[in-house]
């Protein structure tokens, strides 16, 4: 009996952040970081689980902000929802 056979295919490679939703992270880490939230204390904000935010900023986890996400973050640090968003659009 060859176990070869019966192994499981590899799993499928992590799936990447696309440039905008990256962007996105970035940003709302660099306005976390000025105000001094730390992930949880944001995630509570936002009225998330205690590691949505640490889930969303590692590239590991497929999590990500939505627009309602958006207008939350956008209320809480006293922005637009626009200063997530690239003025131009990514290749």
């Amino acid at each position: 009996m060859n176990p070869a056979a019966n192994a499981k295919p590899p799993c499928p490679p992590i799936d990447v952040l696309t440039p905008i939703e990256q962007y996105v992270v970035d940003i709302v880490k660099k306005k976390r970081g000025e105000k001094g939230y730390s992930q949880k204390e944001l995630a509570y904000l936002i009225d998330k689980s205690i590691g949505f935010i640490g889930d969303v900023e590692n590239p590991k986890y497929r999590a990500k902000y939505n627009l309602n996400h958006i207008n939350e973050l956008a209320k809480i640090f006293k922005c637009s929802p626009k200063d997530f968003i690239p003025d131009n659009p990514f290749d």
